[in-house]
């Protein structure tokens, strides 16, 4: 009786053991849950305007960090002229920035400005911010870099947040040089974005030459997040810095018309050493 009690104990042992990698990997370090998802100002595959809806794929998710793309604030009537990152921000009580790379004058005297770019929203305080403007050929639209460096529980994490140019490849490949130089030797860096270029791009060799792209150690399939209503194609990505290592990464299916695109999910784990 002993015995078979001993050995059911060393069985759970082991089952616990293989269950929580990221807890046993290094004393301190941080579990971090990540969302990349290109919310398309809330407008939805069946054509309607609905930020509630993108407020439950987000909460669904159960990220601590979100990093959003095609995000209106005060942009249009297409988006009924509403903050898109401040409302979903406060409808999922978390910390937000936002980085606005179109940027234009009210269209009234006491309007707020016009503006579309990406967000960052995350349940842990960021204590410092930035968006850099990125390369811009001749009658392409502007893009940035957002940065928002997290305080997870007394570990600093550098979040960061892009949407390339989805018509040119030579805009993209500026870019990603570009990002490259900008994150530098950040070791707690999180990359997520919609990068418009499939895995074998030369954009992305750029990012992998210097970060880790999650999927291939982590996700399972094809990790196609575009189209929607039929995913593909894989554009949608997380990497992640030297003392950042992927645990578990999925495409999310709460809700495939709440945009154009679908979530990216990934899990990692941060480590407190840097």
């Amino acid at each position: 009786m002993l015995r078979r009690v001993m050995t059911l104990a060393l069985a759970l042992a082991g089952i616990l053991a293989s269950l929580v990698p990221a807890a046993s990997a290094e004393h301190g370090a941080r579990v971090l849950a990540t969302l990349s998802f290109n919310i398309h100002h809330a407008e939805g595959t069946d054509g309607v305007l609905d930020l509630d809806r993108i407020a439950g794929v987000i909460r669904a998710s159960r990220a601590d960090v979100v990093a959003l793309q095609e995000v209106d604030r005060h942009y249009s009537g297409r988006s009924e002229w509403v903050d898109q990152a401040g409302e979903l921000a406060r409808r999922l009580d978390l910390h937000v920035v936002f980085g606005a790379n179109i940027d234009r004058d009210p269209p009234a005297e006491g309007r707020p400005r016009v503006q579309y770019g990406t967000a960052i929203l995350s349940r842990h305080p960021i204590v410092d911010w930035d968006n850099t403007y990125l390369y811009r050929s001749p009658g392409q639209e502007q893009r940035g870099l957002l940065h928002a460096e997290l305080d997870v529980h007394g570990v600093p994490v550098h979040v960061y947040n892009t949407h390339l140019a989805a018509s040119s490849a030579l805009d993209r490949r500026h870019q990603t040089a570009e990002i490259v130089e900008l994150i530098g030797d950040t070791r707690r860096a999180v990359l997520l974005g919609d990068i418009n270029a499939l895995p074998d791009a030369p954009e992305v060799a750029t990012l992998s030459s210097a970060l880790t792209d999650v999927w291939p150690v982590s996700g399972r399939g094809d990790g196609a997040t575009y189209p929607a209503e039929d995913p593909d194609r894989r554009i949608d990505y997380v990497f992640t810095g030297p003392a950042v290592r992927p645990l578990v990464s999925r495409v999310q299916l709460t809700d495939p018309a709440a945009s154009d695109h679908l979530p990216l999910f990934s899990r990692v784990l941060v480590s407190a050493r840097g």
